[in-house]
């Protein structure tokens, strides 16, 4: 069994080859690039040259405990540094355009947090314009590359479980959005910050759908004005459906974070023990029952690393080999159109009470 699971593995392998290696600048200096971005980093050899932010001594403070050797005053003086061959901008969607505009004129390449545009319009001009100037563009949905996650979509592409039907995701969490001002004021919230994930994961494994169906909620009291409970059903061609059912608003105490894909001939499930103690967590859990092999049950697959910080590596190992060896990121800008076109039919839906199909990307 142990063969069998050796491929498994090196599709969910994050290692970055030496000769992929480029310089990186980080634009942005929150939480998630002190907590995943430079972690991640440093644990697969990559060089951060420097980083920038609008708050200069956040800038120095979060520089100081990576080890990053240089804090650039402004985005000009980081776009004119000639060792940076890539730029990682990780702050909010609406600023993320002008600065990945910039960066590409002057010659990087670009990883962009997630959404990376805040509508399909927007990141299409950037994705055409970094086409026009033969750069690469990834964005930063590194769910897919959470090894639970990458081990279940390649058990599922080895035909382990049959032909998939059905995908599901269930998070029920406390989550406390006071973290992050702006997305405390925002309207649209759940979806296009958090169920985003989920619904990039999905598509990874089964495509895109074709029609969508989406209700949100807030509970009495909340502090967030945005939908902070939701569910979106994805409808394929055929009998092959998905769901995700996320709420943030658990007062209980007993968090669940579980995904399960069922097939013909099997499933998989598994847990994101990231959420449940969010932002320490706790290891992932991954199961394959399969009539191919046959498992004679549940066959527990070792989970060695974590969403955070590990599965960041991911995104940007993918454009790193992009960059060195042509062809396309595996979450490219051009591919990650479809979820934003994705998340757009959702709150469609959600303002219509209306199932919606995808506009085109």
């Amino acid at each position: 069994m142990l063969d069998l699971l050796a491929p498994i593995a090196a599709a969910a392998d994050l290692t970055i080859p030496a000769e992929h290696r480029l310089p990186i600048a980080v634009v942005g200096a929150g939480s998630i690039v002190d907590v995943a971005h430079l972690p991640a980093y440093r644990a697969a050899g990559l060089e951060v040259v420097g980083l920038h932010d609008l708050d200069e001594r956040r800038a120095h403070e979060v520089a100081a405990r990576h080890g990053v050797e240089r804090v650039y005053g402004s985005l000009e003086e980081l776009l004119a540094d000639e060792r940076v061959a890539v730029v990682d901008i990780a702050v909010a969607p609406q600023a993320q355009p002008p600065i990945a505009s910039a960066a590409l004129s002057a010659g990087k390449h670009l990883l962009c947090q997630k959404p990376f545009a805040p509508d399909i319009a927007t990141g299409r001009k950037v994705v055409d314009l970094a086409a026009s100037l033969g750069l690469k563009v990834a964005v930063n949905q590194q769910l897919r590359f959470d090894e639970g996650i990458a081990a279940a979509r390649a058990m599922v592409r080895a035909g382990w479980i049959g032909e998939p039907t059905t995908m599901t995701f269930t998070v029920n969490i406390a989550t406390d959005w006071s973290a992050w001002d702006w997305l405390v004021a925002t309207e649209r919230l759940e979806i296009v910050y958090h169920s985003i994930h989920y619904l990039d994961a999905i598509r990874s494994v089964l495509g895109d759908p074709v029609t969508v169906f989406c209700t949100g909620s807030r509970t009495p009291g909340q502090l967030a004005i945005g939908e902070t409970r939701t569910m979106s059903t994805l409808i394929y061609p055929g009998d092959v459906r998905a769901l995700v059912h996320s709420t943030h608003e658990n007062r209980t105490g007993d968090h669940e974070a579980a995904f399960r894909i069922d097939g013909t001939e099997g499933a998989i499930k598994g847990t994101l023990g990231l959420l449940y103690d969010y932002p320490h967590g706790r290891p992932d859990t991954l199961q394959v029952s399969s009539r191919t092999l046959p498992t004679d049950g549940w066959l527990p697959y070792p989970v060695t690393t974590r969403w955070l910080p590990d599965a960041v590596a991911g995104p940007m190992g993918s454009l790193l080999a992009a960059i060195a060896g042509g062809g396309e990121p595996e979450t490219s800008g051009s591919d990650n159109l479809g979820t934003l076109a994705l998340l757009d039919a959702l709150y469609r839906s959600m303002e219509t009470g209306e199932s919606q199909g995808l506009r085109p990307a």
